[in-house]
C-alpha cells in the first residue's frame, strides 16, 4: 500500500469512527447536556431581567416625580474613558445630582466609587464635579469601597446608617441598583440622568443582561456580600 492509499485509508477510518460518535449514546448525552444548560441560562437571562425591571417602577426620570430625602446615592463610573476623552456616563451622572441637590431633592450625596488604585479615584473625581457646580464640599460624603453595585447600596446603610435615599444613575443601572437595595431591606428609589448618545450604549446592551443575572444570583444563590462591610 502507497503512503497516498494509508492517508486515504487512515482519513476514512476516522471519519467512520466519528460518525460512530455522533450516533452514540454519549453524544446524544452530551447533545442533551449542552441544550439545557444553554436553556437554562436563558431562562435566567430572561427571569433576572424581569425581577430587575419590576423594580422600575421607583425609577422617576423627571425632578419634580422624585419624593424628597435626605440622601443621594451617586453611583460611580470613570471620569475618562479609552482615548482620554469624557465618560458621557459620568457627565450626565453629575448633572442629575445636582438638578436633585438645587431642586431640594436631596440634602446630601454619597458618592460612591471605585478606588482600588492610587492612581484611580471615582469618588474624587465625582466630588469634584459636583463642587465646581456649585454644591457644597459639606453636603458630599465619599465612599471609597464601592467596587459594584451592591457594594455601593449595601455600604450606605453599613457605612453612613442611611437606609432610605435616592439612587442616581442611567436608567438600566438605577433599575438594578433599587432591585438590589430593596432586596436587602432598603428604601431606595432611583433618578435616572440622561440617557447617553446610542453610539455609547453598545457595549452596555450585552454587559447588562449579564450584570442583571448576576445580582440575581449574588442575592438569590451565592450570598455575596461587599468586599468591605465596614
Amino acid at each position: 500500500m502507497t503512503d497516498g492509499e494509508k492517508k486515504v485509508s487512515e482519513k476514512s477510518g476516522f471519519g467512520a469512527r466519528a460518525e460512530a460518535f455522533a450516533r452514540s449514546k454519549t453524544f446524544r448525552i452530551l447533545l442533551l447536556c449542552g441544550a439545557l444548560l444553554v436553556s437554562a441560562a436563558a431562562a435566567l437571562l430572561l427571569w433576572a431581567d424581569h425581577q430587575v425591571e419590576k423594580a422600575a417602577e421607583y425609577v422617576h426620570t423627571q425632578v419634580g416625580e422624585v419624593p424628597a430625602r435626605e440622601y443621594g446615592l451617586l453611583l460611580g463610573t470613570a471620569r475618562i474613558v479609552r482615548g482620554g476623552y469624557l465618560n458621557e456616563y459620568f457627565l450626565r451622572r453629575i448633572r442629575a445630582a445636582v438638578q436633585l441637590y438645587k431642586a431640594g431633592k436631596v440634602r446630601k450625596i454619597i458618592v460612591s466609587g471605585d478606588n482600588r488604585r492610587r492612581e484611580y479615584n471615582e469618588p474624587q473625581d465625582m466630588k469634584d464635579a459636583l463642587m465646581a457646580e456649585g454644591v457644597p464640599e459639606a453636603a458630599i460624603l465619599m465612599d471609597f469601597a464601592g467596587f459594584r453595585t451592591l457594594d455601593s447600596v449595601v455600604r450606605a446603610r453599613n457605612v453612613f446608617g442611611v437606609r432610605t435615599f435616592t439612587v442616581i444613575s442611567q436608567q438600566f443601572h438605577c433599575a438594578r441598583a433599587v432591585y438590589l437595595a430593596r432586596a436587602n431591606g432598603l428604601d431606595a428609589v432611583g433618578f435616572a440622568a440622561e440617557e447617553v448618545p446610542a453610539r455609547f450604549r453598545f457595549k452596555n446592551a450585552f454587559r447588562e443582561p449579564l450584570a442583571r443575572a448576576k445580582a440575581f444570583l449574588d442575592l438569590h444563590l451565592l450570598g455575596t456580600r461587599p468586599h468591605f462591610e465596614k
